[in-house]
């Protein structure tokens, strides 16, 4: 098995791990996450801890995967995951109305936007948004859609970013 596969998972207290025959869910003070467990793969959880270990040798490959992916569940439904976006430009702005996170990004129309169930949506400041929720994938995936209304571009970096991203900047055309 890898590296990844033998290190248990640590289950913090409020955390439940339980495990069906074909699916794993974790119940947390954050919510209720579960996921598809491939057969051959088992999962014993003793003294706070989760162990995996495969059956077969064709499921060795795959337990490294769910080893990381429960661990994600784990430490969602106790702590929650968190993205933050920054938006660059002249009257580039973001603002919730209720639930719906409107958008000023230079067309000619406002960009409304859902958040979906599970997730949160906050603006501290005009210019950044902070997507929060329980489930890694999910929080990464409105994210990238929040950020794929107006990707940065290189030439003077105006757009919609992550927190931290290094936009590489290209030279303008001399004439």
């Amino acid at each position: 098995m890898s590296r990844v596969a033998k290190k248990p998972i640590v289950l913090p207290k409020g955390v439940e791990l339980n495990v069906q025959a074909d699916s794993v869910s974790v119940k947390g003070p954050k919510g209720t996450l579960s996921i598809a467990k491939p057969a051959g793969i088992e999962i014993k959880i003793e003294n706070g801890q989760a162990q995996l270990s495969a059956g077969d040798a064709e499921q060795i490959a795959i337990t490294g995967t769910l080893r990381s992916i429960v661990a994600n569940m784990v430490h969602g439904v106790s702590e929650g995951f968190e993205r933050k976006l920054e938006l660059v430009g002249v009257g580039y702005r973001a603002a919730m109305q209720g639930k719906d996170l409107n958008l000023s990004l230079g067309f000619s129309h406002p960009v409304l936007f859902k958040a979906p169930d599970g997730i949160t949506i906050a603006t501290p400041t005009q210019t950044e948004i902070v997507v929060t929720g329980a489930d890694k994938q999910r929080v990464g995936e409105v994210a990238a859609k929040i950020r794929g209304f107006r990707p940065p571009e290189p030439y003077k970096g105006k757009g919609v970013k992550y927190a931290g991203e290094n936009i590489i900047r290209k030279e303008a055309k001399k004439a």
